[in-house]
């Protein structure tokens, strides 16, 4: 069987399916940035991106995807899936054919132990859905997928209960993390600002740039009172009247320095069912910048935030802002959260401490159906 000829050879081989390039945050976050770990634990593994960087730029600039692009992207994802059994295990982000009927994922999985990976609650595309012929056809399909894995590997306690309820013989949960080593404590000098204001910063992509809207209100309240920034990293244009904007450009290269400019990190979100998917991972990455944080008190954000120590979770607009003028008021309070923000993201929300683990949960699941 693959595992043996694995094992003896010290080598384990992946087949990982994630489902976009180094742009996807949750392919670039779930499976890209621990490859280096698991080549480190002997796992040999081979990446096969569904959609490249170039097809997710179109989709951001026009609203949708080439059809003949996203056409062939399937047919190199089914060829890839047909060759599963020269693998030891296939490691999946979220679905490896979205909107296939379940039978027809499932045949192209069986004989090799596979493992889903969630960072989203990507199944209420499905459930959740408008029509109810989709509802129907496709309402359970990701509960089918996760009762057949041989792991479900959940970025919080929401997508944990989700796959433990569709029947899922082992789940573990695993946050999405940032790696330390690219996120060094020493912090840019805000001096080096040159209009000398306070920085409230996000960072986003443009799909999900609409969720500041949610808190227009308590920044415009808060413009009025006194001057700020609100910087957006990767959203593009908002628009916030009363509020100053600068909108950046994302870049891996330039992401950290970027937020360590600023001197707070918002999280809003709506309180849904999709929300309460989502794994805080901005939250996480202002937090390793030493930036205290104010988020919406949804889903993973009352995992990752201490409120009064690490930042505010806001219900309220009142609280949105509270938590954000204490906090641009009182510098020496900043700089106490923010090295308490840093401590939190090294103990729990780094690749340092969860690298080790993901290369043993990999390791058993390669062995556990042979």
């Amino acid at each position: 069987m693959g595992v043996q000829r694995g094992h003896a050879l010290s080598i384990l081989r992946v087949l990982a399916l994630p489902k976009h390039g180094c742009l996807g945050a949750s392919s670039r976050l779930r499976i890209l940035q621990y490859l280096p770990w698991l080549g480190a634990g002997g796992l040999e593994v081979t990446v096969q991106s569904l959609l490249d960087d170039a097809q997710l730029q179109r989709r951001y600039a026009h609203g949708h995807y080439d059809k003949p692009a996203l056409l062939l992207a399937y047919a190199k994802r089914v060829k890839s899936m047909l060759n599963r059994r020269n693998f030891d295990l296939v490691w999946i982000e979220k679905e490896a054919l979205q909107w296939w009927p379940l039978w027809a994922e499932l045949a192209l999985l069986r004989g090799v132990p596979y493992v889903l990976d969630y960072d989203d609650a990507v199944f209420h595309h499905y459930d959740m859905h408008r029509l109810a012929v989709v509802r129907k056809l496709y309402g359970r399909r990701l509960d089918g997928l996760m009762a057949k894995a041989t792991l479900v590997v959940a970025g919080n306690q929401y997508l944990a209960q989700r796959a433990r309820d569709a029947g899922a013989a082992w789940v573990e949960e695993l946050p999405t993390v940032i790696d330390l080593e690219r996120y060094p404590k020493a912090c840019v000098a805000k001096a080096s600002l040159a209009d000398g204001l306070p920085r409230v910063v996000w960072i986003g992509s443009p799909s999900t740039v609409h969720y500041l809207q949610q808190i227009a209100e308590p920044l415009q309240a808060l413009a009025a009172r006194r001057p700020f920034v609100l910087r957006v990293i990767g959203g593009g244009a908002i628009d916030l009247p009363g509020v100053q904007v600068e909108v950046l450009a994302w870049t891996e290269a330039t992401e950290v320095a970027s937020i360590q400019a600023a001197d707070v990190g918002v999280m809003p979100l709506k309180d849904t069912p999709w929300e309460q998917g989502k794994c805080g991972y901005k939250l996480i990455q202002y937090m390793a910048c030493g930036l205290p944080v104010v988020g919406s008190a949804v889903g993973a954000n009352h995992d990752i935030v201490v409120h009064g120590t690490t930042g505010f979770l806001a219900n309220t607009p009142q609280d949105w802002l509270a938590g954000l003028e204490t906090l641009l008021t009182d510098a020496a309070l900043r700089q106490h959260m923010g090295r308490a923000c840093r401590a939190r993201v090294e103990d729990f929300y780094c690749i340092q401490q969860t690298g080790p683990r993901m290369v043993d949960l990999l390791k058993k699941a390669a062995s556990r159906n042979q």
